[in-house]
């Protein structure tokens, strides 16, 4: 017993210091990038400032040439001036001597002489005191030039952030405000890592730039990694701040792919598509589910996400529906929680049913032939018929036929509905209490359709289950 106890202490250590190694690791990348970082950045901004003073350098040659100029065309239209007065006096001199000396001779009159029409002051004035500069006031803000004041890094407030409806709003702030900062850039990306974010991850930073307020949504996300890591940081006009702490987002969802080793011969499976192939070609499992059991308790997706009270077991694989039973199940096992998922199909498909079903549904059983399953049957074939369909009791549903239906199955209530999944009105529910695990099912004839995965349970959705707990004629179990 000691041994063993010490055993399981070592190994408690072993995984406590394994945990720690990979945290070093990380910083030690960190750290590396940082450095790396720090030399083409500092020599980013060394250049940057360089080129700004050989701007201001520029700026200031040019003022001067031009001031220079000025100073030049003034002494020159001055000089023009004053040499044209003083030829006109030099001339008007010369004229009155002439006629002064004519005057002594012949005793005339001189009052007409040049000399008296002649303005003795100067036409310009030789002062170029209005041209002198004074730069104290230029020279002081010269003289104050510093760096670019860096934006302060936010801080992603976790406790505000909301993870509904396949979106998530971010939300942040700044230690203190900052009336220069005029945006600010999120990125974010996915991961299953459960501690804190690493500094490398499979996927890349998506980037969402020019974001004017300090929350930001993102709708239309397709959760199919447990967690969504998001990162913020500040700009102003020319430089941008650190990233804030990077945080984890968790994401409940259910996904799931199609399990074509499962499928009918008759069906083209991908992932998450299937096409009817009336030549009965080879369904591609081999290719595209390689290294996968039959069973869905052992598929790549259920790895990947494990509802919180799953236990996966053991199981045989299965075999392929076969005969009229055209099926086709999903790989991940429900047996806990609430789950949502949608189905896009061709409206002129001849037979299409969608629900779920127990693991244990007979290879030649029909979706709602028998008590193992649970589905919305449409048909086509010669008159058109839409109903629910359970342990080969069908109840017929008067309402248009959607082309996405959506679907929430609450294992613990026993409760699994129908919603059009574009507008979430309520089409059906069966209200049973489920003693087995579930998979999603599905049945096409001479059609095709696709499965939508990664997607939490619609608010609307959770609302109506909310309204409609009580049994109702539009709700009632088929038994």
């Amino acid at each position: 017993m000691a041994a063993h106890d010490q055993k399981e202490t070592l190994r408690k250590i072993s995984t406590t210091l394994a945990l720690k190694n990979e945290e070093i690791q990380n910083f030690i990348c960190c750290l590396k990038q940082s450095l790396q970082n720090l030399e083409s950045n500092s020599n980013r901004v060394q250049e940057d400032l360089e080129a700004e003073f050989s701007s201001l350098y520029s700026a200031l040659d040019e003022r001067k040439e031009d001031m220079v100029t000025s100073i030049k065309r003034e002494r020159a239209s001055r000089t023009y001036e004053l040499q044209s007065q003083l030829t006109s006096c030099t001339k008007a001199l010369e004229s009155s001597e002439e006629l002064l000396e004519l005057a002594n001779k012949a005793l005339c009159s001189v009052t007409m002489a040049p000399a008296f029409r002649l303005s003795l002051k100067a036409k310009v004035s030789d002062n170029m005191s209005h041209m002198m500069v004074d730069f104290a006031q230029e020279r002081k803000i010269l003289q104050g030039l510093k760096f670019l004041p860096v934006p302060a890094t936010p801080e992603i407030l976790l406790s505000e952030c909301k993870v509904c409806d396949n979106s998530v709003t971010v939300v942040w702030e700044l230690p203190e405000p900052d009336d220069k900062v005029e945006h600010y850039v999120l990125e974010y990306r996915r991961t299953n890592h459960e501690g804190p974010p690493r500094a490398r991850e499979d996927h890349p930073w998506m980037v969402v730039e020019d974001i004017r307020h300090t929350e930001h949504t993102l709708t239309g996300l397709r959760f199919d990694t447990r967690y969504i890591t998001f990162r913020v940081k500040a700009c102003n006009k020319a430089v941008a701040g650190e990233f804030a702490e990077p945080v984890n987002l968790e994401t409940h969802a259910f996904t799931f792919k199609l399990d074509a080793a499962s499928a009918h011969v008759n069906l083209r499976v991908d992932d998450h598509s299937v096409e009817w192939d009336s030549s009965g070609g080879k369904v591609q499992d081999m290719r595209k589910d390689k290294g996968r059991t039959g069973s869905p308790m052992h598929s790549p997706a259920r790895a990947a996400m494990v509802s919180p009270k799953k236990t996966p077991a053991p199981r045989a694989g299965r075999d392929r529906f076969t005969a009229e039973s055209y099926t086709v199940l999903g790989d991940t096992a429900i047996d806990a929680g609430q789950h949502y998922w949608e189905v896009w199909f061709d409206k002129e498909s001849k037979a299409l049913a969608v629900g779920v079903a127990l693991r244990t549904l007979g290879r030649f059983d029909q979706l709602g032939k028998t008590g193992a399953s649970w589905c919305l049957h449409l048909n086509n074939w010669l008159q058109q018929s839409f109903s629910a369909k359970h342990n080969n009791k069908a109840r017929t549903l008067d309402c248009p036929v959607p082309d996405r239906i959506g679907i929430y199955c609450g294992y613990d209530d026993g409760v699994l509905s129908f919603y059009n999944a574009r507008t979430k009105q309520l089409i059906h529910t069966f209200r049973t209490k489920f003693q087995q695990p579930l998979v999603p099912a599905f049945m096409v004839w001479n059609g095709s359709f696709s499965v939508q995965t990664g997607l939490q349970v619609p608010s609307m959705v959770q609302s109506g289950q909310k309204r409609n707990s009580a049994t109702s004629s539009s709700s009632a179990s088929l038994s």
